[in-house]
């Protein structure tokens, strides 16, 4: 049998045609392939939001999926993600003051003072920085806002970090009631009539919140980071406006709030630490962590809230395996 060969101009059809499709392919991949981070530098700046300037700093350089790290409050600031230098010789590391705490302007406007706004702050740091891909660290009140977040604006975060949660005002008092039920008698004596007078400046209750947070706040010392070296201050303002003068119950605008349920609308992986001895008990960040389907627990042992200051190394160390157990192009 004769075979016949088809006409010069089909085959030269064809390898341009599979060439065509070879281009289409390549286009295709860039058009939807995520565009990189802009390489990040060492240093620090400030941003301007509604109702002021939000100072921010970054610890490392590169253009790693950085991590963008949320402070405790309200009204505290973020100088304690210091002791997260060790992850800036992988990635960066990024943290800012809310606004009106720390070095961000400094007020006492009430109508600033809203949920929303905060989460517009963490959208603003975002968008000046140009992160296309980032994980969400946040600790204590930092995870409610980074939860907060994550809802609004889930485009582009890879992962979140809840470290001492708090996502609702009544678990947590509950937790706090709990702890307070194992303390030396005359503690929770202080406590109780504080509570019920609604008198917080007394020297019994002072001491009784002092002798607590030796046990689930911070149970070591401070030891100041070597970057610490700007005068940063807290807002008690902020704090007692939106949780209140006691850290047991809740009088200011977070008397009721409560996000839990949507926890299960996270679908990126997650980690949840808590501290041996946290406010935030490891039972209740546990049932919570459960709650997330793709997630991890870790207990920081030896720790109370305070677990950056408690146990560096173990949080750190935490985070690091969760970072690696993500896959990164």
């Amino acid at each position: 049998m004769t075979l016949i060969k088809p006409p010069h101009f089909l085959i030269m059809l064809k390898k341009s045609s599979l060439y065509f499709f070879l281009l289409l392919i390549i286009s295709s991949c860039k058009l939807t392939s995520k565009p990189s981070n802009p390489v990040l530098e060492q240093g620090d700046g400030y941003v301007e939001v509604e109702g002021g300037k939000i100072w921010y700093g970054i610890m490392g350089n590169g253009n790693k999926p950085p991590l963008l790290c949320l402070h405790g409050g309200p009204g505290g600031t973020g100088k304690r993600f210091y002791n997260l230098s060790e992850i800036s010789k992988e990635r960066p590391v990024i943290f800012f003051d809310q606004l009106g705490s720390g070095r961000s302007d400094h007020h006492q406007d009430t109508t600033l003072l809203k949920v929303e706004n905060f989460v517009e702050q963490v959208k603003a740091l975002k968008t000046a920085l140009n992160l296309n891909e980032f994980y969400l660290v946040g600790s204590s009140w930092g995870t409610a806002l980074g939860l907060e977040y994550y809802l609004a604006y889930p485009e582009g975060v890879k992962g979140i970090i809840f470290n001492s949660p708090y996502f609702s005002t009544s678990i947590w008092t509950e937790d706090a009631a709990k702890l307070v039920a194992n303390l030396p008698d005359s503690i929770q004596t202080a406590i109780h009539i504080a509570e019920r007078d609604s008198l917080f400046n007394t020297d019994s209750y002072n001491a009784a919140n002092t002798f607590f947070a030796s046990k689930h706040g911070r149970r070591k010392e401070p030891v100041k980071h070597p970057f610490d070296t700007v005068p940063s201050n807290g807002n008690t303002f902020i704090y007692n406006y939106m949780w209140g003068p006691s850290e047991f119950t809740a009088t200011g605008t977070l008397r009721n709030y409560d996000n839990v349920k949507s926890l299960q609308k996270v679908k990126v992986p997650t980690l949840f630490t808590t501290g041996e001895f946290d406010e935030a008990r490891p039972e209740t960040v546990k049932m919570l962590s459960e709650m997330v389907d793709d997630s991890q627990f870790v207990v920081i042992p030896d720790a109370g809230h305070s677990t950056l200051n408690d146990n560096r190394e173990a949080v750190v160390k935490a985070i690091q395996e969760f970072l690696e157990s993500q896959k990164e192009n």
